[in-house]
């Protein structure tokens, strides 16, 4: 198959594009490297791929840039490409827009009619259900930030261009993914960081928030496995074990050895209460089931942080 992956260069776009070369696809990746985050941590991702067969990676921005060359023949598209985060949300609402509404609209028109595709899988969140986000796809949209109401709106952008001009979309909602290459501004990440450093971890709120999480590579099976479902659908991605943010740091400090310094910081606007993803729906249809628990995964991830992480960060 000939694959298109936006947001190629992030945490989940690198490690799909490697399942997808590895599955034999031949895979174009895209990427605009925007400013949310240090540059260094996205080509160091790339580093798994460039030279790899199959690979071609496209430095565009979906948003103002011809996709044509990138389009050519293609047959799946998965549409990662997002500006994430909840804090930035609120104060840069134009970069969250531009990033997440006008580059979906742009890419969706581009696919009208294309005589290839098959499939457009839209890396959706959580975050359009809001702070109570724990249950199946019945659940009320209601987001609690400027970031979850831009792509909720980039949904209903899919919904609008499947029932407009046919353009085959399944939309995947992840739950709290976490592993190696996560984000530097994620949770996990920072208090890894911080644990290995002896740093404070900046903990905002009570850390009571209860998050139901999945492994990196969980979310990329789940994600591979949605370019073959039924187009028009939505589904919850996610890993099924749910656990507060302070016996996250728990956990950290016993794979680690090391003891966790806490500064408490002030519960973020919007932030959510409650995520736990009921993933019957995808597993019924696609009989995918999530294997990786959170003390693996940290497991893992730490294990990541002290290979990689530390030069990362220098």
């Amino acid at each position: 198959m000939e694959c298109l992956v936006t947001g190629a260069a992030g945490f989940i776009g690198s490690h799909l594009c490697e399942r997808l070369l590895k599955e034999g696809h031949r895979v174009t990746g895209v990427d605009c490297f925007t400013n949310y985050y240090d540059r260094t941590f996205k080509d160091a991702n790339l580093t798994h791929l460039h030279g790899k067969r199959g690979f071609k990676f496209l430095e565009k921005d979906l948003s103002r840039d011809d996709l044509s060359n990138a389009l050519t023949g293609v047959e799946i598209v998965f549409h990662l490409a997002a500006m994430p985060g909840l804090v930035k949300s609120w104060t840069h609402f134009d970069e969250y827009n531009r990033c997440n509404l006008t580059a979906t609209s742009r890419l969706l028109d581009q696919l009208k009619g294309h005589p290839t595709l098959q499939r457009l899988v839209y890396a959706s969140t959580s975050s359009v259900y809001g702070k109570y986000a724990s249950g199946d796809e019945s659940l009320p949209l209601r987001p609690s930030s400027p970031y979850g109401i831009t792509k909720l709106a980039g949904e209903n952008l899919c919904r609008v261009y499947l029932e407009e001009f046919d353009v085959p979309t399944v939309v995947l909602r992840y739950f709290s993914v976490f592993g190696p290459r996560q984000r530097p501004d994620m949770g996990y990440h920072k208090f890894i960081q911080a644990v290995l450093n002896d740093q404070p971890i900046q903990l905002t709120g009570d850390g009571s928030q209860m998050r139901g999480n999945t492994y990196i590579s969980d979310c990329v099976e789940a994600t591979y496995r949605g370019m073959s479902t039924v187009t028009g659908e939505t589904f919850n991605i996610g890993g099924g074990e749910i656990i507060s943010v302070s016996d996250v740091i728990r956990k950290i400090e016993k794979l680690t050895g090391k003891k966790a310094r806490i500064e408490r910081k002030p519960e973020r606007n919007g932030d959510q209460k409650h995520t736990g993803a009921d993933i019957t729906k995808f597993q019924r249809h696609t009989g995918w089931a999530p294997k990786i628990g959170v003390e693996e995964g940290l497991e893992l991830q730490i294990e990541w942080h002290r290979n990689f992480g530390r030069r990362l960060a220098a």
